[in-house]
């Protein structure tokens, strides 16, 4: 057996080490890429704070009519000043969004898709939007969804390798998605692999969750890292979740379920927006969260 004397076996993530390769723009990982890609991802991240505020809907892919959404027309345009990013499917943007309405807001599309909620395995999606498609809705990222772990995850990475392809010749950067099933673990070593993962395919952003060590997770990912907010929490929670990726690494946080499905909606997505961008604490965005539904009279 050769001698192991010597041989690097501890990990080293730098966490308070800034990403080096950030010499010509401002988004990490994204200093070679193209002038349009870059056009793209000033869409995305705001070029003042670094970060971004995405608002999923696209939940009715899979959902149908889920709780908060029944309307889009009605829910989402009273949302979009406080949100950077709105994540949504072609069909819903198309016959519910007037384009008047989103200005220089950024389009992540979701572009794969798969089985229904009826269906105990979500694994098995297939790409259904192309590059043509993509720009035709000038979209500024597509959202491929990935499966580490599970019965589809070589499909999903093809999907995933496929869109990266497509993306680089149209300029339009690709986010990739880590999807949690029911058998999946929610650790640090789940999240520092799927994340890196999808990074090293291609993806020029990563949408994953929170958890432990997640500075780590974030210093290992070498393209920004935004966080999903998952399901409904308290309005608390998740303003104190949203401020601790923040201050571990993270470039942004999407809190679909936890801005549609409040009681406040207007009220939250602009607390969240305080934390990514205005470097509010969690109290203060909660503060001013409870001062806005509670007004002193």
């Amino acid at each position: 057996m050769a001698d192991l004397d010597g041989l690097k076996v501890a990990h080293n993530y730098y966490v308070d080490v800034p990403f080096q390769n950030n010499k010509g723009f401002y988004v990490k990982g994204a200093n070679a890429l193209d002038w349009g890609m870059k056009k793209h991802l000033a869409h995305i991240f705001n070029p003042k704070s670094g970060n971004t505020v995405m608002f999923a809907f696209d939940h009715g892919y899979f959902m149908g009519a889920a709780a908060g959404l029944e309307r889009l027309d009605i829910e989402i345009p009273k949302l979009i000043p406080n949100i950077d990013v709105l994540m949504a499917t072609r069909g819903g943007l198309r016959s519910c969004i007037d384009p008047a309405l989103i200005g220089d807001k950024g389009i992540a599309l979701r572009a794969t898709s798969g089985s229904s909620m009826l269906d105990e395995d979500l694994s098995h999606e297939a790409l259904a939007v192309d590059a043509m498609e993509a720009s035709r809705m000038n979209a500024d990222c597509l959202a491929i969804q990935t499966f580490i772990g599970a019965d589809g995850e070589l499909s999903s990475l093809d999907n995933l390798a496929k869109a990266v392809n497509f993306g680089q010749q149209y300029s339009i950067p690709i986010l990739g998605v880590v999807a949690v099933g029911k058998q999946m673990e929610r650790t640090p070593r789940f999240f520092k692999l799927a994340t890196r993962i999808l990074a090293e395919l291609g993806a020029n952003i990563v949408k994953t969750y929170n958890c432990e060590n997640f500075d780590e997770v974030a210093a290992a990912c070498p393209v920004p890292i935004v966080v999903a907010g998952g399901k409904k929490v308290p309005e608390k929670e998740a303003l104190e979740m949203a401020y601790s990726v923040i201050q571990n690494g993270a470039h942004g946080v999407d809190m679909g379920r936890n801005i549609f499905q409040s009681l406040h909606p207007v009220e939250m997505s602009k607390a969240v927006r305080m934390i990514v961008h205005e470097k509010a604490t969690a109290k203060e965005a909660y503060e001013f969260y409870e001062d806005a539904i509670h007004p002193v009279q």
